[in-house]
């Protein structure tokens, strides 16, 4: 049974052995490294600002930042730039063309009462129109919310997919203080910016879930000295542990409505999937084997769930049927397939993929059963999809220091999130918040 679960949990094992330095507050540093062959050429020209003073922050840089992450879009330097227009009107098509831009986003921002408030235009070059003009507003804290709604719009009115850049992750950072471990859950952008620390934890923290409306994380700490299973509310701090038993409290995922959370409990003898009804209390075995099954996740209609099990002998994805109790192999491909995630269409299942011995993070279409894998690294874990279903993120290794890294689903653009300084893992990527 150790052995087995071992190698089914290799994050646990991980965070119970690892002792690496890490600054509390260090920031995550976006460093791309692929994407996609022709990137479209887009000029974000800086905002104009009607107020006193200097901004605290470059709203139209970060604009570009989010849209040049994407890998989809090539920004404009500004030195290259043969103007700096400030509204649509002030765009000379012709100017734009000798340089092969696209597209050029322009800009204006007002002071408000409390905060400030955003008028921007995306123009098309080529087609020599105006796309749109929209607003956006925020409080006096706000500036890089308000820069990334503005990308996300951009970026669906180009692409027709909704943009993402306005949500969060949540993910595990370690370091030793006087020469003791101590570990964090930390929330940040989705750039890796305003980096700030939930709560800090004297014992392994692992396996963090955002709730579907963002406001909540259920995770697993060691502080009682077992696993436990925690909600807490990331606004509030307010905090509800939901499990104490003996043996195994692991892998908290939330149904798509938030009203339960399936797991893992051992209380019985053996790692079983069971789900909790948050407002009842009450447990529901769901899974009934001598193997072992582990690491659940919904899917998106919340009918059915899919999980780990070494019962075909090798760690499989397999899905369970809620209503019926059915129980069908999906992964066959490969000595080894765990962790999984399913996109929000529920069209395509993400793992993580070990063949001859090296482990990646890989796609399968869940009806035809092609798998992809998307990166190329050997000690790839914990991958978690952006609510538009186009990147994910996970965990990875650089050298002996842990990483964040994204890639989207078609493999054509990767980048990775490395800290300023020590090791960070277990990645989960926020809903949309509104």
């Amino acid at each position: 049974m150790i052995k087995k679960l071992a190698t089914l949990l290799p994050v646990l094992v991980a965070l119970v052995a690892a002792s690496l330095s890490l600054g509390a507050r260090a920031q995550l540093v976006v460093d791309i490294t692929s994407g996609i062959d022709d990137p479209t050429p887009i000029a974000v020209s800086p905002f104009s600002w009607s107020g006193t003073g200097v901004l605290p922050e470059d709203i139209s840089d970060i604009v570009a930042a989010d849209l040049r992450r994407s890998g989809l879009f090539a920004p404009v330097p500004k030195e290259d730039m043969l103007s700096f227009p400030k509204s649509a009107d002030e765009v000379s098509f012709r100017d734009w063309r000798v340089l092969g831009t696209e597209y050029v986003v322009t800009g204006r921002i007002e002071p408000q009462a409390a905060g400030y408030l955003l008028t921007f235009d995306l123009v098309n070059i080529f087609g020599q129109n105006k796309m749109f003009t929209k607003q956006v507003s925020g409080g006096s804290r706000q500036l890089r919310d308000i820069a990334h709604r503005a990308a996300d719009e951009i970026f669906e009115a180009i692409t027709g997919i909704r943009g993402a850049f306005s949500t969060q992750m949540i993910y595990v950072q370690q370091n030793t203080r006087g020469g003791q471990p101590s570990y964090a859950l930390m929330q940040a952008d989705i750039d890796g910016a305003r980096a700030r620390e939930v709560r800090r934890f004297s014992a392994p923290v692992m396996s963090p879930m955002w709730s579907p409306d963002g406001q909540e994380v259920a995770y697993v700490s060691f502080e009682t000295g077992r696993p436990a299973i925690f909600r807490e509310n990331l606004r509030t701090g307010a905090r509800q542990q939901l499990t104490n038993f003996k043996g195994l409290n692991s892998s908290p995922t939330w149904s798509p409505d938030g009203s339960k959370l399936a797991m893992v409990l051992s209380k019985d003898g053996n790692p079983e999937i069971y789900v909790l009804d948050l407002s009842s209390g009450k447990f529901t075995r769901m899974t009934r084997h001598f193997s072992i099954d582990t690491e659940p996740n919904w899917m998106p209609d919340g009918k059915s769930l899919v999980f780990t099990s070494d019962r075909g002998g090798k760690p499989q994805i397999y899905q369970l049927t809620l209503a019926t109790g059915q129980v069908d192999r999906l992964t066959f491909d490969g000595d080894y397939n765990a962790r999984p995630r399913v996109s929000p269409d529920g069209k395509t299942l993400v793992m993580v993929h070990r063949n001859r011995g090296v482990f990646t993070i890989a796609t399968m279409d869940i009806n035809t059963g092609r798998m992809r894998v998307l990166t190329e690294t050997r000690l790839d874990e914990s991958p978690s999809i952006a609510p538009n279903g186009a990147m994910l993120m996970y965990a990875t290794k650089r050298g002996d220091k842990g990483i964040l890294a994204a890639v989207s689903l078609d493999a054509g653009v990767k980048y990775s999130l490395p800290s300023q300084s020590g090791d960070v893992r277990e990645p989960a990527w926020s809903p949309y918040f509104d």
